[in-house]
Order: structure tokens, then C-alpha cells, then sequence
């Protein structure tokens, strides 16, 4: 069962972080926490409403891992341009 769960967490993230299926499985997520059939219904007390509460979960923190990477390195790009960008200016007299 927990390899089962460690493998379904290794795609979802695999899946979300490749930009080209990144939208798609951001909307086929909400989806499933919208649509009333469920690996577990939500008739069920607790169970019907623990896997929409992981998918939740799962979803928010590797969206927000996005977010932090992307604001990192645009951080950084905007460093090394900033540094890039002084140029260094050097007075030469030509002596004939």
C-alpha cells in the first residue's frame, strides 16, 4: 500500500513539474475534488473526505514549491543582470 501511495505521489509530482502536462493536471485535479464520484465518496464520514483532503494538500504544497523555485531563480536571473549590466569603463591616452 505504501509503495502504491509513494508511487502516485512520484507521477503527480513528475506530471505537475513538466510544464507541457502542468495545466492539465492542475485542472484534473479540481475536477476530482468537484465531481461527486470519488475513489471514496464523500458519503463516507472522514474516508469519503481523507483523499480529497491529500489530493488538496499534494496539490498545494507542490504548487507552491513551483512558485518558490520559479520566484528563486527569478530572483537570481535578476541578480546577474543587475551585475551584468555595470560596465567598466577605462580611460586610454595614446601617446604618438
Amino acid at each position: 500500500m505504501n509503495s502504491m501511495i509513494q508511487a502516485f505521489y512520484n507521477w503527480y509530482r513528475n506530471a505537475i513539474r513538466h510544464p507541457q502536462y502542468r495545466w492539465l493536471v492542475i485542472f484534473g485535479t479540481l475536477i476530482y475534488l468537484l465531481s461527486p464520484l470519488d475513489v471514496s465518496p464523500d458519503l463516507i464520514p472522514i474516508l469519503g473526505w481523507l483523499d480529497d483532503g491529500l489530493l488538496i494538500s499534494l496539490l498545494v504544497s507542490e504548487l507552491s514549491s513551483l512558485f518558490w523555485e520559479y520566484s528563486q531563480k527569478r530572483q537570481n536571473d535578476q541578480t546577474v543582470d543587475d551585475n551584468s549590466s555595470h560596465e567598466t569603463t577605462i580611460d586610454v591616452e595614446v601617446i604618438q
